[in-house]
């Protein structure tokens, strides 16, 4: 598969700290890839970088073999690199079915008038439900958004997202303060978004990781520190120790769990 995103030497420093640095990633056109890492290790600045949210103190960014290093986020998410938090359109006060159907309306590039008569939105509807169907919404799609329990709140907003129709989907800890049962769900809604686009995901559960993700890099004080698949990189004793933070004045900094053998 070819690579539909790439960076080459991307760093970022904040006052002399070096949050990224000199990262070289490659994410193959189709693939779910999972960047993981202790905390601290510069996935969230990552992915800040690669939609642009803030500028890359050096490197390259190319998607789709086009350099974006300086193009504005905005125009980024048009060219389909889209981070979850970034379009969510997600209304408390609207029902399920009226938050999803104003991302559609977005995508194709009408006004989102308040004022449009149900007539004119009707146009939306089909692509609606079958967003709503993709997220296991259809039976809350009358319940303002509001009232959605947490785990359904974040497939409304991943919904809202696929709306859009992304190349690529960037999702920065999907399964962050979800219950079993929901972590169950959105993994098969990630897997099924994943039908036909790309996805890169930040991700702290690794046994979701191990079950969903085609490739893995795991960074580390900013930088690479292993790639390739669940099996290959949990192995890696420098990961381990990563993970356990031996080597660091005998602390463990990181909660088992998240070992990779944990």
């Amino acid at each position: 598969m070819s690579s539909i995103l790439e960076t080459q030497g991307l760093s970022r420093s904040f006052n002399g700290f070096h949050a990224v640095s000199n990262v070289n990633l490659s994410v193959r056109e189709g693939s779910i890839h999972a960047l993981i890492g202790p905390n601290g290790a510069g996935k969230t600045t990552c992915f800040n970088l690669l939609t642009r949210f803030i500028d890359a103190s050096a490197g390259r960014i190319r998607f789709q073999g086009q350099d974006i290093t300086r193009t504005p986020a905005d125009a980024v998410a048009r060219l389909g690199l889209v981070r979850s938090f970034q379009i969510s359109a997600v209304f408390g006060q609207l029902s399920v079915f009226e938050n999803v159907r104003l991302a559609v309306q977005r995508r194709r590039g009408h006004s989102l008038d308040w004022w449009r008569s149900d007539r004119a939105l009707a146009q939306y509807d089909g692509r609606t439900r079958e967003l709503l169907d993709e997220a296991g919404l259809s039976a809350w799609a009358e319940h303002s958004a509001g009232e959605l329990p947490y785990g359904r709140k974040r497939a409304l907003e991943l919904a809202t997202t696929l709306a859009l129709e992304p190349r690529v989907l960037l999702l920065d800890e999907p399964m962050a303060g979800m219950g079993a049962e929901d972590i169950a769900h959105a993994a098969a809604m990630i897997r099924q978004a994943a039908r036909g686009r790309t996805v890169l995901m930040v991700e702290h559960n690794l046994s979701v990781v191990a079950d969903l993700c085609d490739r893995i890099t795991v960074l580390a004080r900013g930088e690479v520190l292993a790639e390739g698949d669940y099996a290959g990189v949990s192995r890696d004793p420098r990961v381990v120790e990563a993970y356990l933070g031996h080597g660091h004045g005998g602390q463990r900094k990181h909660h088992k769990a998240e070992a990779p053998h944990g």
